[in-house]
């Protein structure tokens, strides 16, 4: 087996437990470097660190799947980890809906793999992890007997690996359209065609946190996708509901959400450009109760953070002048580079330019089945924070 290894001053931060080896943290190998295959890591001194997959073409050599020298990698080993993820999430009380694996933060390096009731969408973003995605797909199929199984590996993130974007299914093919609960309520999930995975879990406990202060309120809702918040507003007894988004598209699912759930007496959706029309209805001085924000990621690289914070203020700020006085602001960012300190001056700066005090209700991050492995920092990457804009 192909040995790796490291720099001396590298060691240290990946013996404390990081998965990722870059290539320029390497003093020298032992054996051929063979695309997906299994190496072994060593500390500078020749001590065993663990055993991953390889990637000469990836600027990540080396992606570590185990520290037990006595942990061999095969099938077996495949199934063991998904079965201890399920039994992971089943602890937490996610059973019907949930990232069964969240890649590093499971300990699967690069693989994501969405459980929408009886139906599984994987992606493997990694030369290492796709050669493994028959035993993948064998594990799924012994632990829970699915329904389907799609692969949703139409993702520019492949490239790098020097792996082909593609999808389809994993399994006998199925309709792809299915109706998933959560909190009570019922949405479409388009598993071929949605985004990403076809629909975000990472916000279906921040969903919740709205149920207090939309109660009697009219509600704003920007960027809103397949109109998930603001359906739950329109289910915890806001007045009136109205979303935008870009996408017709997904304005069109919006309201078919809506319909499904027998809220479209309250709730509407309308395809805007949220940028343009919230800054055009603060001139006109149009106010809400509830002003809900949960725009994509700004930054898909650290050369873009300043154009990802420029934009999160920005939003942010027209956000609050819409806000009546003693009202709320719901707002997310989904952009790991920009971390929950440097957000949380972001949302100060744009209240110091609205010329608005700001009193925090509360501070969350994603769902805990996307865990948040202390050291890991892109494991870390939705920031959920709800104020009183006085």
């Amino acid at each position: 087996m192909t040995k790796v290894f490291l720099k001396k001053k590298i060691s240290r931060r990946i013996e404390e437990g990081h998965p990722w080896v870059f290539g320029n943290e390497v003093n020298l190998t032992d054996g051929d470097l063979t695309a997906g295959a299994i190496a072994e890591v060593f500390t500078h001194d020749k001590k065993f660190i663990g055993r991953g997959y390889l990637n000469p073409q990836s600027q990540i050599l080396v992606r570590l799947l185990t520290r037990d020298k006595s942990e061999l990698i095969d099938a077996d080993f495949f199934y063991r980890r998904l079965l201890k993820a399920w039994q992971y999430k089943s602890q937490l009380g996610y059973r019907e809906n949930c990232r069964l694996v969240f890649g590093e933060a499971d300990f699967l390096p690069a693989l994501i793999i969405d459980k929408f009731n009886d139906y599984f969408v994987i992606q493997t973003l990694a030369l290492g992890m796709d050669l493994w995605k028959p035993s993948i797909v064998d594990a799924l199929n012994k632990i829970f007997s699915p329904k389907g199984i799609y692969e949703r590996n139409d993702v520019p993130v492949r490239e790098l690996e020097g792996l082909p974007q593609q999808k389809g299914f994993l399994s006998a093919p199925f309709d792809t359209k299915i109706v998933i609960r959560e909190n009570g309520l019922q949405f479409f999930v388009d598993i071929e065609n949605g985004q990403k995975t076809g629909y975000f879990l990472d916000q279906q406990d921040n969903r919740r946190a709205i149920r207090h202060i939309v109660k009697d309120a009219d509600v704003l809702g920007a960027f809103t996708y397949t109109g998930t918040f603001e359906i739950h507003a329109a289910h915890y007894g806001a007045k009136s509901v109205y979303g935008i988004d870009i996408s017709a598209g997904a304005v069109a699912q919006a309201n078919e959400n809506a319909a499904l759930n027998k809220l479209d007496h309250i709730v509407r959706f309308e395809a805007m450009n949220a940028f343009d029309v919230l800054k055009q209805w603060g001139k006109e001085n149009k106010r809400w109760d509830v002003v809900m924000l949960d725009p994509p990621a700004f930054a898909k690289s650290r050369d873009s953070i300043q154009k990802a914070i420029t934009g999160y203020k920005e939003i942010n700020l027209r956000g609050m002048k819409l806000v009546k006085p003693g009202g709320f602001l719901v707002t997310s960012s989904c952009t790991n580079l920009v971390q929950p300190d440097l957000f949380l001056q972001i949302i100060q700066m744009a209240a110091k330019d609205a010329r608005r005090t700001l009193r925090q209700v509360t501070y969350q991050t994603q769902s805990s089945d996307h865990p948040i492995v202390w050291g890991m920092e892109n494991t870390h990457y939705l920031k959920f924070l709800i104020v009183q804009v006085i």
